[in-house]
């Protein structure tokens, strides 16, 4: 095929998309995985193709736009975490601090009356027993949701899709300027814009992870300028949004070194001490943790180490280990990140990129608990670097969504195995590569 017919291919492959989101994000329901994964593998394919052709970046950019906001009025079909987005920003609207009760307050008799907080949306719900889970930034988006569409749930999804739309946009830019400063191709910002799984799980599905990307590309645009403050008060905001960036901080340190990593860290502390003021108190500190706590040792799904040792334990004892299992992962990852932070210092903002996706990459192996969306994160990290296991990862981890098929949620233990098998082939593939290479390189 000539080059002219490949760019004309390309540009029908994007017209088509479009239609194909429209239908994914307003026509398909997580319960009928079958069309789910039809229509995801249509999209994933067309953009294996695309991001392949040599296309005018921006014209794939523009693409990339309309495709989330062909979504912007679509009620969010794969997830429904919104209703709780919803509830916390109507409480935070009517002045309650959502941190304090559990929903199930709110539903007994001589409770507090808060607008909009009613049986209706509480049967909406998927955690009605725990208290909330989600960082101050974060709640600032639900609370002007909520004031913006105090009535409507519609409204409040159509307000913070609009957050998360502005978000990704900017991510999309500034992960084009990092690929600049790092010597990269443009072409490979198109890895992350155009990547079906970012679209329909972030501006779709409105999950945060769009938002917390968008203040790590920031605080890694702003460590090129060494403007270590700035970089500080970046990070700061994006563990307001997610706790996941706490992660990274090892090997801040080792890129800025320790006198440094001290302003770093305090403009980080001072950062989340802002935000976190108006709700924070030794109540919201012991409900938060009580719910983080049971993240780890109750919540599991699409695993991989953590399923292998959930089946060894159950041989064992009889029965699920997880409270035990759960900790013990997550003591491992803290222990890996680290040996690998203490191994060198970082001299660049690329390498420390790299560490960081290094670092996801093993905490995401080791979680008991990776929705699809966890991996977005991992595929704008991935996308400033030659690897590529991070886009298999994406186009694989909708099979996940096996679980919703029949009202009784149930994994597929097969199609898991599947997903991690590619993955991980391909990752110790990726690696032997990268090895070789830099064997090569170090000979000459």
């Amino acid at each position: 095929m000539t080059l002219q017919k490949r760019t004309i291919a390309a540009y029908s492959i994007l017209c088509v998309s479009a239609v194909v989101y429209a239908a994914l994000g307003y026509a398909t329901p997580r319960e009928d995985f079958a069309q789910l994964v039809w229509l995801f593998a249509a999209c994933f394919l067309g953009y294996v193709y695309v991001v392949n052709q040599r296309l005018p970046v921006w014209h794939a950019i523009g693409a990339a736009i309309v495709f989330r906001v062909i979504l912007l009025l679509a009620t969010p079909l794969l997830s429904d975490d919104y209703f709780r987005f919803v509830w916390d920003g109507r409480l935070l609207a009517a002045g309650v601090n959502p941190y304090l009760y559990l929903p199930s307050y709110f539903m007994q008799e001589g409770a507090t009356i808060v607008s909009g907080i009613n049986d209706v949306l509480f049967r909406q719900l998927n955690s009605p027993e725990y208290y909330s889970i989600y960082p101050p930034v974060a709640q600032a988006v639900f609370w002007l949701s909520a004031k913006l569409s105090p009535e409507s749930i519609t409204g409040s999804v159509v307000v913070i899709r609009v957050a998360i739309l502005i978000a990704e946009v900017l991510n999309i830019f500034l992960l084009l300027r990092l690929l600049r400063k790092m010597g990269l191709p443009d072409g490979y910002v198109l890895l992350y814009a155009l990547n079906p799984l970012v679209i329909l799980e972030l501006t779709g599905n409105l999950h945060f992870e769009a938002l917390m990307i968008f203040f790590v590309l920031l605080g890694l645009y702003q460590l090129f300028y060494q403007r270590v403050v700035w970089a500080g008060c970046a990070f700061g905001l994006a563990v307001g949004v997610k706790l996941l960036p706490l992660l990274f901080l090892p090997f801040m340190w080792r890129k800025l070194g320790t006198r440094q990593f001290v302003y770093f860290l305090t403009a980080v502390g001072l950062t989340l001490l802002v935000v976190c003021l108006p709700l924070i108190n030794l109540d919201v500190i012991e409900h938060f943790a009580s719910s983080l706590n049971l993240y780890f040792r109750k919540f599991e799904f699409n695993a991989s180490v953590y399923y292998l040792l959930r089946w060894v334990g159950i041989q064992i004892t009889g029965y699920n280990q997880i409270a035990v299992i759960g900790p013990f992962l997550l003591l491992a990852t803290f222990a890996i990140v680290m040996s690998m932070a203490a191994v060198k210092k970082l001299g660049s903002v690329k390498r420390l990129t790299g560490y960081m996706a290094a670092a996801l990459t093993i905490y995401l192996l080791l979680a008991t608990t990776v929705h699809p969306w966890y991996i977005t994160t991992l595929v704008a990290l991935t996308a400033a670097s030659n690897f590529r296991f991070a886009i298999v990862w994406s186009g694989l981890a909708i099979l996940s969504y096996s679980a919703y098929r029949t009202s009784t949620y149930s994994e597929d233990t097969a199609l898991i195995i599947l997903e991690y098998t590619i993955v991980l082939l391909w990752l110790v593939v990726e690696i032997y590569l990268y090895r070789q290479h830099r064997h090569h390189v170090n000979l000459k």
